[in-house]
């Protein structure tokens, strides 16, 4: 992925998506655009306090990106066809620590946000649509801009992050080879395994 390097990276390019109080937003642009401009205004002022302390990163993740992903349907997407042969314990340990490797690398790219500049591209869908995919472009000192493309579903009257696509690569694509790997080492119970240990060792930093 050009300009990338590797998931850490990879999610910077998901620093606008997140907030705490835009909800009720039926079109779908407008609140990747609106929830962007609030939290990246909030982590520029925090940015001070939040280098003085990095583990306040994660009481605004938690109230800020939370609520606009959907990491059930991610992790069930990550796991591929194994997620058919997994106990409900063992998709409850899998959406559990997917969603805490997400967390967590979302945390550290919100400490290392440092001005990249967003263009929103124009998008049509029709207004009864139930999945859509927001273009945006995101640009780099030095680089040619990266597109970004989201990709939304409707819940409940709610717009929630399922997928994102980095230049052309897939983010549940991406993870999906990894957890395959893993499952055919040690089964679904050494994917969670693998899953926790990697959270134990990442602090935000």
């Amino acid at each position: 992925m050009r300009g990338l390097t590797g998931i850490r990276t990879l999610f910077a390019a998901l620093i606008m998506l997140s907030s705490c109080a835009v909800a009720a937003i039926e079109d779908p642009q407008a609140l990747v655009r609106q929830t962007g401009d609030k939290v990246l205004a909030e982590v520029s002022a925090r940015k001070a306090e939040l280098e003085a302390d990095p583990r306040l990163i994660y009481p605004l993740v938690e109230s800020t990106v939370l609520p606009h992903f959907d990491f059930r349907s991610m992790s069930q997407s990550a796991l591929g066809r194994f997620w058919r042969d997994a106990t409900d314990a063992q998709k409850d340990g899998v959406t559990r620590e997917f969603r805490e490797l997400l967390v967590r690398t979302y945390a550290t790219a919100l400490l290392g946000y440092s001005g990249q500049q967003i263009e929103y591209l124009p998008v049509q869908y029709a207004s009864d649509a139930d999945n859509v995919m927001i273009p945006t472009r995101i640009a780099s000192s030095g680089a040619p801009p990266i597109p970004i493309n989201y990709r939304l579903k409707r819940t409940d009257s709610r717009w929630l992050v399922y997928d994102v696509v980095i230049d052309g690569v897939s983010l549940i694509t991406n993870y999906r080879s990894q957890f395959t790997t893993l499952v055919r080492r040690g089964g679904i119970d050494g994917l969670i395994t693998a899953l926790a240990e990697k959270n134990r060792n990442t602090p935000v930093k």
